[in-house]
């Protein structure tokens, strides 16, 4: 008789750009790449209206985003993310975990199954 390890997962989303999307895709769809030296914490988000909300209102007005967002959703062990608190930022639905960029490289393998582009926005011209 086999006997399956079942790990139970919460679902996030994370709202980024074109170059933070071609290196996650570099991943094979399995990881998030290094913060840059100016960017301290990691911010994936709890709901998808947040997400969208991001990718359309900010990264199609953003250089950095190359005028695009996109909204990725993936999933996390629900063991491992549970040592991280929810912040509140603004709205009620202006949820996100706050993950030391540092903490990036054990964030990664807990991530189950690829991560998946859900919605596409581009700036309007």
């Amino acid at each position: 008789m086999r006997i399956m390890n079942l790990t139970l997962t919460t679902t996030l989303f994370r709202p980024v750009g074109q170059k933070e999307l071609d290196l996650i895709e570099q991943s094979d769809w399995k990881s998030f790449p290094p913060r840059l030296f100016w960017q301290p914490i990691f911010y994936p988000v709890v709901t998808e209206e947040y997400a969208i909300y991001i990718a359309e209102k900010w990264n199609t007005n953003d250089p950095n985003s190359d005028f695009v967002g996109y909204v990725l959703k993936f999933q996390i062990d629900q063991e491992y993310i549970s040592q991280f608190d929810i912040q509140k930022v603004g709205g009620k639905e202006s949820l996100e975990y706050w993950i030391p960029a540092e903490e990036l490289d054990n964030f990664n393998p807990h991530i189950a199954g690829p991560i998946e582009v859900i919605h596409v926005f581009r700036a309007a011209h």
